[in-house]
């Protein structure tokens, strides 16, 4: 897989990648990421991205003619599969989407900033909105970042262990079951006595019916979701 992430402020996102599992996804080759600069397609003598609104009004909005320029020179070099952009307004990031963005080959991931962009961008190159949350933040790159992080770790080989993912909250449309370690008993405050069993179909009843207790207790709404869709 190969994400191209347009930024203004580009550096926001260099430990992100710099370090842990999407470092080591790197390493491997399982995934290059490419963080650009997008002053560097502005046409401004100032390298400005942004400009006044038509209309007036307060806040800037970001100048199609670099996020075009940009889109255009990416596209030149792949195929792109996704040009997402991080918006309040878009598709709810979730595992489903997560799942299926992970099976693409190519993405271009723009970073909003300012007021947002003109809506031409949107209009024309963009072809999918992602939100995180219904929330705005200063810019896009977070939003982006946590992006990347669903995706990429769902890449075959990323996660040391390839069940990992698999059991991870919101695969199945539950909550993930509580997990214990050692010691076994802590101060008095113990782990299950199934989990020590090692009766693997008991522990994997119980996992079930926790999952189903949690989602039940800290997301209900999950669970109408989860019956909609026959999960």
């Amino acid at each position: 897989m190969h994400i191209d992430i347009l930024s203004a402020v580009p550096r926001l996102l260099d430990s992100w990648f710099e370090e842990s599992i999407l470092k080591r996804a790197q390493s491997k080759g399982l995934v290059e990421i490419e963080v650009h600069d997008l002053r560097i397609w502005s046409t401004d003598k100032h390298k400005r991205l942004d400009d006044y609104p038509f209309g007036g009004g307060a806040g800037m909005v970001m100048s199609v003619v670099p996020i075009h320029r940009a889109i255009t020179e990416l596209r030149a070099k792949r195929t792109v599969d996704e040009v997402i952009y991080m918006s309040p307004d878009g598709e709810l990031l979730s595992q489903g989407l997560a799942n299926s963005l992970s099976l693409k080959g190519n993405l271009i991931i723009l970073c909003g900033h300012y007021k947002g962009v003109d809506e031409r961008v949107r209009e024309h190159l963009i072809t999918r909105e992602v939100s995180i949350g219904d929330y705005v933040l200063s810019g896009g790159e977070l939003a982006a970042a946590v992006l990347s992080d669903a995706v990429i770790r769902l890449l075959p080989g990323v996660l040391g262990d390839e069940t990992s993912a698999l059991s991870d909250s919101f695969q199945d449309g539950l909550l993930a079951p509580p997990d214990y370690t050692r010691p076994a008993d802590y101060q008095g405050w113990t782990v299950p006595e199934v989990l020590l069993s090692g009766h693997q179909a008991r522990i994997e009843a119980w996992r079930a019916e926790q999952a189903q207790e949690r989602t039940r207790q800290r997301r209900p709404g999950l669970l109408g979701r989860s019956d909609e869709t026959g999960a």
